[in-house]
Order: C-alpha cells, then sequence, then structure tokens
C-alpha cells in the first residue's frame, strides 16, 4: 500500500526565513512560490529536492491548525511526514480495517499537491502524524 516518501512537512512561523535557512546553510536551490491553502488553514511552499520535497507550512489566517504546534514549538519543527498511495480510498479502508484512526471526518480533502489526502493518528502510527496522497498525475505540482 506505501509508496514513495513524498515530502516531510515543516511548520513554521515563517516561511521566507525557513527558505533561506534551507538555502543558506543546506544549499538548497529550487524552492516554489509560497501560496495559500485556505481550506486547511496554512500558507504553503515547497522546496523540491532531488528524491522529495519539503513542506514549508506556515499558519493563514487566526484558526488555523497550525497554532497549537507553534504555540508548543516557537520555532517550528518537523510537522508531518507524507506517503503516497495509488488509491486513497482504497489505503483508507485498508487502514480502517487494521484499526487506524484517520483524522477529521475520514473523507478524502484535496491537498497542497492538487491530490486527495488523508492524515493517520500519530497514536497508531508510533507518534509521527502521517499524511497520505493519492499519487500526483502528470502536471500536478
Amino acid at each position: 500500500m506505501i509508496g514513495r516518501l513524498n515530502h516531510v512537512g515543516v511548520a513554521t512561523p515563517s516561511i521566507e526565513a525557513s527558505v533561506a535557512m534551507y538555502r543558506d546553510l543546506l544549499g538548497a536551490i529550487q524552492a516554489q512560490a509560497p501560496f495559500d491553502l485556505p481550506a486547511q488553514g496554512v500558507r504553503v511552499c515547497f522546496i523540491d529536492l532531488i528524491n522529495s520535497q519539503i513542506e514549508l507550512i506556515e499558519p493563514l489566517g487566526d484558526d488555523s491548525p497550525i497554532h497549537g504546534f507553534l504555540a508548543k514549538n516557537p520555532k517550528g519543527g518537523q510537522h508531518h511526514v507524507c506517503f503516497e498511495v495509488e488509491d486513497i480510498l482504497a489505503a483508507r479502508d485498508a487502514l480502517r480495517a487494521r484499526g487506524a484512526t484517520i483524522l477529521g471526518t475520514g473523507e478524502p480533502r484535496i491537498g497542497a499537491h492538487g491530490t486527495p489526502i488523508l492524515f493517520l493518528h500519530p497514536r497508531d502510527m508510533g507518534g509521527v502524524l502521517v499524511e497520505l496522497m493519492e499519487t500526483p498525475r502528470e502536471g500536478a505540482h
């Protein structure tokens, strides 16, 4: 079921400062333009790597779910890991049958790559928030 690692999500109080850090300290040279994702309450910027991406996520609005994370981690930090799956509904159903908890309503929503996503509860994943996303098709981010 599990596919390739698509990205590591990093919460940050400032996308611009984080892009500068990855560029200046680690030599990352390809950062996409930041964009707002109002449905998820975040501003997003992808840093492209050779084999995956870093997804920088910054709060968007007062009710952003990232505020709670940043209250506990004011400088930001690793928020989640994202793996690709071929069929998000089949993955959801298989995980539920195995006892995993899907966060929210359990219905996929459209993520930053323009494909359906779901999140698995960290208590079922060794303390790690795991995002599953349907493998992007041609032309997606």
